[in-house]
């Protein structure tokens, strides 16, 4: 059968199914990059005004090598088969690129707008807020991105164990080489993936051009 074809027809006969798995695997991705964004981003500010950030950043970049297969498969023994396991998994797949960038987009902030800043009255608190982290935001947001393909990718893996979402149609498509399965799982991942990363992209968009405009006017 054509393989267009075999998608339209399991598609059609199965949507109940199918959008079942890809609300459980758009609620895994998105919960495991809110979790990482709201861990990461206040500790790569930390990591970027304190010296001993470095030893943090080197950390996560070394953890940025280990496959996605062997962090979920790690979290077994920790918290068994289940959302759960997957979700921390998911979790710390996002950490390392949302940290590092944090951490670039702070650290990198031009010191002529902060000098200029604290030459106007601001406290520090009010430096962060309305100097560095607009300045700041376009980077971190680039870790996001990153992040979010890469969660939304690995999520597939958490099918075997027993996470559920849209790897479990490829894994079942595999196993009974139903190529309709195999491919509404696939295409739906992929989707997914080019929706996160466009959405992204125009928020970091329209965060670059106020960062611009303000880093001109503070100099």
């Amino acid at each position: 059968m054509n393989p267009l074809q075999a998608l339209r027809d399991y598609a059609s006969a199965n949507s109940h199914a199918l959008l079942q798995a890809a609300g459980t695997h758009v609620w895994l991705s998105a919960s495991a990059l809110a979790i990482a964004c709201a861990a990461s981003i206040p500790l790569g500010i930390w990591t970027a005004r304190n010296p001993r950030g470095a030893g943090v950043i080197g950390l996560m970049t070394a953890l940025r090598s280990v496959p996605s297969l062997a962090v979920l498969a790690l979290m077994l023994p920790v918290l068994g088969i289940g959302p759960r396991a997957a979700l921390v998994a998911l979790t710390l797949l996002a950490i390392p690129p949302v940290l590092i960038n944090t951490d670039v987009g702070y650290r990198t902030v031009d010191p002529a707008a902060v000098e200029a800043a604290v030459g106007m009255g601001m406290l520090p608190a009010q430096v962060l807020r309305r100097v560095q982290t607009p300045l700041a935001a376009p980077v971190v947001i680039t870790g996001v991105r990153t992040a979010a393909v890469e969660v939304i990718a690995s999520a597939t893996l958490a099918a075997f164990i027993g996470g559920g979402g849209l790897g479990d149609l490829i894994v079942g498509g595999l196993q009974t080489d139903d190529v309709g399965e195999l491919l509404a799982g696939a295409v739906c991942v992929g989707v997914l993936a080019l929706v996160a990363e466009a959405l992204l992209s125009l928020v970091q968009r329209s965060l670059a051009a106020p960062a611009r405009a303000g880093a001109a006017q503070s100099v």
